[in-house]
Order: structure tokens, then C-alpha cells, then sequence
């Protein structure tokens, strides 16, 4: 079944590699964002979490500068949320939040459970998630296992799958 509505996962920015490695995953997030949408999906689900969250959102942003039929939807965990944020990252954040098609504040207000109810939010609204994990022992890892148990399909980003890509890739570079 191709993807209708498509929200994504993934760590914190420090959570991640850094360098080349950060950057063939950020590649394949946006290989595989640009898949679903030429598989048909048209709405997207962002989080607004630094990291992960973020770059997706730059990317639907710039998918719809070439169909104003997509559409992106910010599931903002609680209205104040990113509000610590200082300079870049706030910029970010709020240049997203205006760009989007939709904002939906997932709780009133902080609370302990907020940001598990935005996970849930964003996998009852999407029939795909696009994952990028390092570590199954943490959020990401906790939505991974509710798409999987809602039975959403599955795009994870991995570093393991980076370093396959970039060896390819390598390959393809040197060897023709």
C-alpha cells in the first residue's frame, strides 16, 4: 500500500553521528521522504524536535515549493515547547511552525507524558513512518514500536544502512 501520510522519528542532534556519517543519513532521510511522495503521500507529520524532526520538515517544505498539495502539519507537543531555545535553533523551530500548512498543539500545556501523546498523535495520523535510530532504547525507539504495533510501514535510517550506502557508493565512485 503506498503511503497517504507520512510522519517521522529520530534523535537529537548530539544523538547522532557527526560529519560524513551525519550527512549520509541526512541523505537518506531525504531519499526516502522523496520516495513517499512518489508513492502518493501528500500530508506529513513532523514533531518539531531539533534534529531529525526539523530536517524533515526542510524537506517537505521544499517538496512544496513544487506541489502546494503537499502539506505539513506540526505536531507540537505543548504551545511552549522549543521556547529555551537560543538563536539557530529557535529561528529553526519557529521559521518551521510558520511555514506550516497546520499546527496542532498535542497537550495544553506541558506534561510528563507530552511528548509519548505527540508520538501517538503523529502514528493514529500517518500510515508511514520514516525513522532515522541510533538507539532502540529511547523515544524514537518507543514509536517505532507503536508503528509497528498500529502497522504502519516502515522506513528506518540506521547507521549501520549510512555506512552500507556510503561504501556503495564508494564503489560506484572508484570501480567503474
Amino acid at each position: 500500500m503506498n503511503p497517504t501520510a507520512v510522519c517521522f522519528s529520530g534523535h537529537r542532534p548530539e544523538k547522532l553521528p557527526r560529519g560524513s556519517f551525519l550527512h549520509m543519513m541526512q541523505s537518506l532521510l531525504y531519499a526516502e521522504i522523496e520516495d513517499a511522495y512518489r508513492l502518493g503521500a501528500r500530508r506529513f507529520l513532523t514533531g518539531m524536535a531539533q534534529g531529525v524532526d526539523l530536517w524533515a520538515a526542510d524537506c517537505v517544505l521544499h517538496l512544496r515549493t513544487y506541489d502546494p498539495d503537499v502539506k505539513l502539519i506540526c505536531a507540537n507537543p505543548y504551545p511552549t515547547h522549543g521556547s529555551g531555545l537560543r538563536r539557530e535553533a529557535r529561528y529553526h523551530q519557529l521559521t518551521v511552525l510558520h511555514a506550516a500548512d497546520e499546527v496542532v498543539q498535542v497537550c495544553p500545556a506541558y506534561a510528563a507524558d507530552c511528548f509519548r501523546r505527540r508520538n501517538a498523535y503523529m502514528i493514529e495520523h500517518s500510515d508511514c513512518l520514516i525513522a532515522m535510530v541510533s538507539d532502540m532504547h529511547s523515544g524514537t525507539g518507543q514509536t517505532i514500536r507503536l508503528a509497528k504495533q498500529q502497522g504502519l510501514s516502515l522506513r528506518l535510517i540506521t547507521l549501520d544502512r549510512a555506512l552500507e550506502h556510503s561504501e556503495n557508493h564508494a564503489e560506484r565512485r572508484y570501480y567503474y
